[in-house]
């Protein structure tokens, strides 16, 4: 069965061991008042089935998956607001800045996000509410 076919809602896959990940995703389930985005861990079975393995292993971004494209890094991250109603949507006036000096500025905060942020020894767990929204 090909899951890439079957996806109705952008799916957002974050590193779930990560703290800074997971306040990111507490975030916009907050304000994603209409439910536009799913969730799923980097670590679970879904983005093993979508996620080529040698991108997997070697991602320290949120990563997007609209169906057709897999974004990472900042154009994940300007996806994302681009796609909610909120004030929020603002910050997608980051799109002026060329993606390479974007992404040096979100390469350098994943690499020091489990220093700052800290890192769980498991995923994170969605409340009751919340797990229509969460994908293995």
């Amino acid at each position: 069965m090909n899951k890439k076919n079957q996806v109705t809602k952008p799916i957002i896959f974050f590193d779930g061991v990560c703290g800074l990940c997971n306040s990111f995703v507490n975030f916009i389930l907050d304000i994603d008042k209409k439910e536009t985005f799913l969730f799923s861990p980097l670590q679970g079975e879904l983005s093993k089935e979508l996620i080529r393995e040698e991108k997997r292993v070697s991602l320290d971004s949120v990563v997007v998956w609209d169906g057709e494209r897999l974004r990472t890094h900042s154009d994940a991250v300007l996806y994302i607001f681009s796609n909610l109603d909120s004030y929020w949507k603002f910050l997608i006036v980051f799109r002026i800045i060329p993606s390479f000096l974007r992404d040096l500025a979100y390469k350098f905060i994943a690499s020091i996000r489990y220093k700052v942020f800290g890192k769980s020894e498991t995923c994170r767990f969605p409340s009751p509410s919340e797990k229509k929204r969460f994908l293995p």
